[in-house]
């Protein structure tokens, strides 16, 4: 039985604040975001989008992958649940924003590093490295830094 391939993904808020997660590359952009979310110890309640353009202006940038789509209200953009990660990211060094929260916006450079092979008895998707301490999803702004 072959394995199926993986995607080892990097999701940096910051250049020294990232999570780089491996992922089968079968698995939907829906699973990726929750991974990302997951792995900043987020919850994701949340809409969220994948984007291919990382600065900016990303909302009109093409093709873009929301939740939106899913629920009926996409304008254009492809759903996140039937896309897999191999269909929106099929090469090494392909990049894109993954925009979690359109309120607060956070914004994670999502880039492939490396497509890796699928182990038996491992769990999926699994975070592979941690750099830098993960901000609270909701900051206490009446704290003093």
């Amino acid at each position: 039985m072959v394995e199926a391939p993986t995607h080892i993904i990097r999701a940096a808020l910051e250049p020294d604040l990232y999570r780089d997660i491996e992922i089968p590359s079968d698995r939907s952009l829906y699973d990726l975001a929750a991974a990302i979310v997951r792995a900043y110890a987020f919850d994701l309640d949340h809409a969220f989008g994948f984007f291919p353009k990382l600065a900016g202006h990303i909302y009109d940038a093409e093709p873009r992958y929301e939740l939106f789509a899913d629920m009926g209200e996409g304008d254009g953009s492809l759903s996140v649940r039937n896309t897999t990660v191999a269909q929106a990211f099929p090469r090494v060094r392909k990049a894109m924003t993954f925009l979690f929260d359109y309120g607060d916006e956070w914004r994670f450079r999502v880039e492939v590093l490396a497509m890796g092979k699928r182990e038996p008895r491992k769990r999926y998707p699994r975070v592979v490295a941690s750099v830098g301490k993960a901000p609270p999803q909701y900051p206490d702004f009446g704290e003093e830094d």
